[in-house]
């Protein structure tokens, strides 16, 4: 009997502001999966710069509150080829989980970072993101990020982060292999 091909994965990342998403998608970019991150979607869509963050988040919310979020989950889907797994970084809404769920059914799997405040803040400063702990505030409060929360309860994998990062790895390891063990 011929054992079918595993089909290919799309795994959504998505958790608060500093919360890992990067280092996961990373992590898993560097065993194979295509990269997709939502924010140089955007970027690209609106000729921003996707290392200004600030700037993204005011684009972000007028695509989120112009009735705009299934055009950008659209030119977000469009990316995704079938030749290969991906990950997609930085869903923000359940719109997000919802077209990517339509698009990709079963293949489709979210996983949530959720890491305490004062660790994400701490990571974020170091690396100069944020100068002050207000700005650091100010942004997590942007309406923007405000609808992260509600995309919990679609997880199927919740990982709290911290640090060290690497700490995420064993869990999308596991994650990965139990989601391709299934679908043998």
């Amino acid at each position: 009997m011929a054992v079918s091909a595993p089909k290919r994965l799309v795994i959504g990342i998505t958790g608060r502001i500093g919360s890992g998403k990067t280092t996961a998608a990373d992590y898993l970019a560097e065993h194979g999966f295509g990269h997709i991150r939502y924010s140089h979607v955007l970027a690209d869509w609106f000729k921003e710069d996707p290392e200004q963050k600030s700037e993204l988040q005011v684009v972000g919310w007028d695509v989120m509150s112009g009735g705009q979020q299934q055009e950008l989950n659209r030119r977000v889907i469009a990316k995704i080829d079938t030749d290969r797994d991906w990950v997609v970084e930085g869903l923000r809404h359940p719109v997000d989980y919802r077209s990517m769920k339509n698009a990709f059914s079963s293949q489709f799997h979210l996983v949530y970072i959720d890491t305490p405040q004062d660790a994400r803040w701490s990571r974020l400063h170091k690396i100069a993101r944020f100068r002050s702990f207000e700005e650091f505030l100010t942004a997590e409060k942007h309406p923007v990020e405000q609808n992260i929360t509600e995309l919990k309860p679609f997880a199927e994998l919740w990982i709290t982060g911290g640090d060290p990062l690497q700490q995420l790895y064993e869990p999308l390891d596991n994650f990965v292999a139990s989601i391709r063990k299934d679908k043998q």
